[in-house]
């Protein structure tokens, strides 16, 4: 009797293992969606070498849930060393806002008007924003190894229709250089909504960088870069001048990784953060840093966690409701001419579950306090609160329709404080 229970737990422990998650058969059907156009003489490539290469448009340690999908179309050389893909994404978005209207696309927290507008109570608006094209060449060399090639831009520009750079560059191996998120970010991480800006830990910064990137089996993963500096400072020119940056960024990250895209990261970035000190007609600097723990899992096949926590000094211009703001360094108001970087912190945690594999909702709440030393205007932002409910339906592999409710709270450092509300749709439509 107990051999025969040993043995019924041992396979059914193995097929639990093994079995795919229903995000995994969403994703299976979306890989088997494209179409392919090979180049070249000789035969066809056999399927498992045409796979591979698909797997590796799936394959980005920094992907987002709202980037493009791989390309309907994907050309192909027949020695399956070099595939090319031109994609995009049609995308729009339309909402209401009441009891408090946020006057972006992005429900952000910090944008609230407090005290509440008696005037402008109710909007509706609708944008294109979010709508991208792409060019990826993923290919392989016997001297360089395995190279990509990725641009990818985004028609949120000027009045939110101008087409704008969102992405660009170059990976051989471990090594990528040109712009594309920060080191310190961790975009799989972030939770499926369908506002633009997200919860407020968000790290949806992109910088020019030269990063490497090593992975030393199937689960251990780390990283390190040098990234342009993008402070944002908030002198007065009375007492303090802003200086232009003079050091680039360093972010690193550690990673450890298991199933299908399930993941903990521990991620840090330190800043330099230059400025003038206009009483001492010196120039001066302030040190600034970040670390994030940032993390998705399935604690059951249905059911995916993303949770993600950020503190630092000085690195406000990276995340969530501070980039609103000069909040990178501000003014010592018991010394005049001096500045410091302030402290701040940030959360959010979002479950999603999925009804079918192409159907699931999703639940995220979120926070950033603003904790800076000494005081502050007593209009200040102190802290935002945000919450999304939304649910997602694939109607094909590359259609897809969401419907989503947003709460959010601005709280100023004198106590008063407003509310936002928002209702939206979206239609995407991938090739």
């Amino acid at each position: 009797m107990k051999k025969t229970m040993f043995i019924s737990m041992c396979l059914a422990s193995f097929f639990i293992t093994n079995a795919k998650t229903l995000d995994e058969i969403q994703l299976d059907s979306l890989k088997e969606s494209h179409q392919f156009v090979f180049i070249g003489e000789g035969d066809n490539p056999h399927q498992d070498s045409i796979r591979a290469m698909v797997d590796m448009f799936y394959m980005d340690q920094f992907r987002h849930f709202q980037d493009p999908r791989a390309p309907y179309f994907l050309f192909m050389s027949k020695d399956s060393q070099l595939a090319m893909g031109i994609g995009g994404v049609v995308r729009m978005r339309g909402w209401v806002d009441w009891g408090g209207v946020i006057p972006y696309n992005g429900f952000i927290p910090y944008a609230i008007s407090v005290p509440r507008d008696k005037v402008n109570r109710k909007q509706i608006n609708t944008t294109p924003a979010g709508t991208a094209l792409f060019f990826r060449v993923i290919g392989r060399n016997h001297k360089l190894g395995n190279y990509q090639l990725y641009i990818e831009t985004n028609f949120d520009g000027y009045n939110q229709v101008g087409m704008k750079l969102k992405k660009a560059y170059a990976t051989i191996n471990d090594w990528t250089i040109g712009y594309a998120n920060s080191t310190f970010s961790d975009p799989t991480a972030f939770p499926t909504v369908i506002d633009a800006q997200g919860p407020q830990a968000e790290v949806q910064t992109t910088a020019v960088l030269v990063r490497w990137m090593h992975s030393f089996d199937k689960n251990w993963t780390a990283a390190a870069s040098i990234e342009a500096p993008q402070s944002q400072v908030g002198y007065d020119n009375i007492y303090t001048g802003k200086l232009n940056d003079w050091a680039p960024n360093i972010a690193a990250f550690g990673q450890f990784g298991w199933g299908h895209n399930e993941h903990i990261r521990l991620s840090g970035i330190m800043r330099v953060l230059p400025y003038q000190n206009l009483v001492k007609a010196s120039n001066e600097r302030c040190i600034g840093w970040g670390v994030q723990l940032s993390s998705i899992f399935r604690p059951a096949d249905p059911l995916t966690v993303y949770a993600t926590v950020n503190t630092g000094k000085g690195y406000g211009s990276l995340t969530g409701d501070l980039i609103m703001s000069n909040f990178d360094l501000i003014n010592n108001p018991n010394h005049p001419g001096e500045m410091y970087a302030p402290s701040s912190w940030a959360w959010y945690g979002a479950l999603q579950y999925h009804i079918r594999p192409n159907l699931f909702v999703s639940a995220t709440v979120g926070q950033e306090r603003f904790t800076p030393s000494h005081h502050v205007n007593p209009t200040t932002y102190k802290y935002g609160l945000y919450s999304a409910m939304n649910i997602f339906w694939d109607i094909t592999p590359r259609i897809q329709v969401a419907a989503e409710v947003n709460l959010g709270k601005r709280q100023n450092f004198n106590s008063e404080h407003n509310y936002a509300r928002r209702a939206c749709l979206m239609t995407q439509f991938s090739f």
